[in-house]
Order: structure tokens, then sequence, then C-alpha cells
């Protein structure tokens, strides 16, 4: 069993797609767009204007899945209390990962050795997602 994180953009979705393939080559697995929902969403639940925003998606960054949504857009996304890890294969790999990330957003820690990790870093991206990067034991 694994576990899936599924991320709320709030109207930026499809913005956060098109930056993670550039920045991690990232390929779109599947993208739902409200409209192309066989139930309309309850009256009052979605603002007008939001029918072609991202109901539900999936990106496939290597072979591991992240959801997205453009959520309920109802104002700025709110990332806090969690980081999304993401292996890397190599140091190489790790540093490109790190670099694309940070377009935009902010260093938390740059990427070097650690006693855990040839090369690791944490970047907050210009999403508020925190992402720790690095090349780990168990990477694929």
């Amino acid at each position: 069993m694994s576990i899936t994180p599924y991320l709320f953009y709030e109207g930026r979705a499809e913005e956060a797609i098109a930056f993670y393939a550039k920045a991690l080559g990232a390929t779109t697995a599947m993208l739902m767009r409200n409209s192309d929902s066989p139930q309309p969403p309850p009256p009052g639940m979605m603002p007008p204007g939001s029918e072609h925003k991202i109901m539900h998606a999936e990106i496939r960054i290597g072979d591991l899945p992240l959801m997205i949504s453009d959520g309920h857009c109802a104002g700025a996304a709110k990332f806090a209390g969690f980081g999304v890890s993401l292996p890397a294969r190599d140091a190489a790999e790790a540093e490109r990962f790190f670099t694309g990330l940070s377009d935009g957003g902010e260093v938390r820690m740059p990427i070097s050795a650690t006693f855990f990790s040839p090369a690791f870093g944490m970047v907050q991206d210009r999403f508020g997602v925190l992402w720790m990067i690095g090349v780990f034991q168990d990477a694929p």
C-alpha cells in the first residue's frame, strides 16, 4: 500500500501542472475539468466561472503519482504543516529537481551532502508547497 499526496491549488492547478512539467519533467496521466463531471456540483459549491477549472488530475514525476485539483477556488491555497518528499536517483537529478522547483520559490535548505544523503535540500515552490528533495537509499 502507498499514500499519494492530493494537493488543492484553489484555481491555480493548471499553472501548477505546467510548472511541474517544466521543473520536474512531470507528465499528465489524467485530467478532468469541472465541466467534464457526469454529476454537477451542489448549488453554491463552486463559484461562477469555474466550469473549466480542474476537478481532478494525476501527474506523474517519473513513476510517482501526485494528485492535483483546483479545489473550490475559494481563495489562496494554504499549504502548511507538511512537505512532499521527492526521491531522486542521484545527486544530478536531485540538483535538477531542486533548481526547477526553486524558480519563483524560496530555498529553505540549500541542497548539499548530509549524513543521510549525498544530496538533500528543501524548497518551497511558487505555490507554497514545501518539497524535500534527496537521494535516499530506497529511491526508485
